[in-house]
C-alpha cells in the first residue's frame, strides 16, 4: 500500500502524521510512504531524517494525496484539502465529524474510508490514540490558564500556586478522565487549590486515592457545577463523549457570574465544548473575552509542543496503521474490533453511531459481512 503524510495546514498545527521511525517500520513491510516536503520541520524532523527511512519526499501537497491509497494525518482536513481527497482513499486521523458537518458531507460525498483515532476503542472502552494527546493537552491547559491569570495578559493576576500567607488560585476542573486527571496531577504540582468533578464515582474515588486527598473530588450534577464555576480562577473544561459532542455543562449565566479575569481553558472545544460561551479558537488568536472572563478555546493544544506530541502519537497510532497498510481497511475492521470502532465513515456511509445520532443520519455498520 502507498501511504501519504500531508503537511498539516490547520493554523499553528505543529505536529505530523508519523515519524522517520514509523516510516522506516512501513517501508521494511514492503510498502510505500510519501511524505510532503517540510511535513515534519516544526517537529524538528527534516526531510533528508524521512529520507533515511525509506520515504519519498515530493514538493506538492497534491502529490501525496493523489499518489496515496492511505492518508495518515494529525488533523481533520479543512476546505483546500476536500478537492485533493479521491473515491475509496483511507483516511487516518483525529476527525472529530460530531462538531463538523461540512467536514462529513465532504467525506460521505467523496466515498471516504474515514477512521478517527478519537474513536478506536477497546472492548473495555479505553481511547488508545486519545490518550497521549489528552495527557499532553492536560498538562498544557494548567500552564497555559497559569499564563492567561497574569496581569500582563488581562488575567486576575495571581499565582497559581500562591506563596505562604497569601492562598493559590483556584482551580476546577469538569471532567475526570484522562485530560482532567493529567490537569489535576499538574495544577496540584504547582500548589493551586483544585477540584475535579464528574459523574463517574469510580473514577472519583480513584483520583481520590492517587491524589491522597490534596484534590477536592465533587459529584458532578448541575447544582454542583454552578457552584464550582462560581468560585473558579481558572476553569478547565475536560468532557467527553466518544465520537459525540461534547454536553454543555456551564451555561452562560455561570460564565457571567465568574470574576472578571478569571480564564476557562475548555479542551473538549474540538468535540463543540462544554461551556456555553466557547468558540474554536486559534494558536494565532488564541483568547477572547466574554463578560470580562478569558476564554481559551485552541481545538489542537498539543500542536504547541510537536516535538513531544508527534513522537507520542506515532507511539500509538503506529500498531493501527500498520494494521491498516497489511491488511487492507475492511480486513483490518473485521479482524480488530477496535478499529472497526474508529470507522466513522465509509463508501458514502455513516459507519459510527454519534456521527449519525448527531446529523440524523442513517447509520450503516461498515463492514459489512457481506463486504
Amino acid at each position: 500500500m502507498t501511504i501519504g503524510v500531508p503537511k498539516e495546514i490547520k493554523d499553528g498545527e505543529n505536529r505530523v502524521g508519523i515519524t522517520p521511525a514509523g516510516v522506516l517500520t512501513l517501508v521494511q513491510r514492503g510498502h510505500t510512504v510519501l511524505v510532503e516536503a517540510g511535513a515534519g520541520q516544526a517537529s524538528g524532523i527534516e526531510d533528508r531524517q524521512y529520507q533515511a527511512a525509506g520515504a519519498r519526499v515530493l514538493p506538492q501537497a497534491a502529490d501525496v494525496w493523489s499518489g496515496a491509497d492511505l492518508v495518515v494525518k494529525v488533523k481533520e482536513p479543512l476546505a483546500p484539502e476536500f478537492p485533493l481527497m479521491k473515491p475509496g482513499l483511507v483516511l487516518f486521523t483525529y476527525l472529530h465529524l460530531a462538531s463538523s458537518l461540512p467536514l462529513t458531507r465532504s467525506l460521505l460525498e467523496r466515498q471516504v474510508v474515514a477512521i478517527g483515532y478519537e474513536t478506536v476503542q477497546t472492548d473495555a472502552g479505553a481511547l488508545p490514540l486519545l490518550v497521549p494527546m489528552s495527557e499532553v493537552a492536560g498538562k498544557l491547559s494548567v500552564q497555559l490558564g497559569a499564563r492567561y491569570l497574569e496581569a500582563t495578559w488581562g488575567g486576575r493576576g495571581l499565582l497559581l500556586g500562591g506563596v505562604p500567607g497569601v492562598p493559590p488560585a483556584d482551580v476546577v476542573i469538569l471532567g475526570a478522565g484522562v485530560v482532567g486527571i493529567n490537569a489535576a496531577k499538574v495544577a496540584m504540582g504547582l500548589g493551586a487549590h483544585v477540584t475535579i468533578l464528574d459523574i463517574n464515582h469510580d473514577r472519583l474515588r480513584y483520583l481520590d486515592d492517587i491524589m491522597h486527598g490534596n484534590v477536592i473530588t465533587v459529584f458532578s450534577n448541575p447544582l454542583t457545577v454552578e457552584r464550582s464555576v462560581g468560585y473558579a480562577d481558572l476553569l478547565i473544561g475536560a468532557v467527553l463523549v466518544p465520537g459525540a459532542r461534547a454536553p454543555k455543562l456551564v451555561t452562560a449565566q455561570m460564565v457571567h457570574q465568574m470574576r472578571p479575569g478569571s480564564v476557562i481553558v475548555d479542551v473538549a472545544v474540538d468535540q463543540g465544548g462544554c461551556i456555553a460561551t466557547i468558540r474554536p479558537t486559534s494558536h494565532s488568536q488564541p483568547i477572547y473575552l466574554v463578560d470580562g472572563v478569558i476564554h481559551y478555546g485552541v481545538p489542537n493544544i498539543p500542536a504547541a509542543v510537536p516535538r513531544t506530541a508527534t513522537y507520542a502519537l506515532t507511539n500509538a497510532t503506529l500498531p493501527y496503521l500498520v494494521e491498516l497498510a497489511d491488511l487492507g481497511p475492511e480486513q483490518a475492521a473485521r479482524e480488530n474490533p477496535q478499529l472497526a470502532r474508529g470507522v466513522n465513515l465509509a463508501c458514502g456511509r455513516v459507519a459510527h453511531p454519534a456521527v449519525a445520532e448527531t446529523f440524523g443520519l442513517p447509520l450503516e455498520p461498515w463492514p459489512t459481512a457481506a463486504g
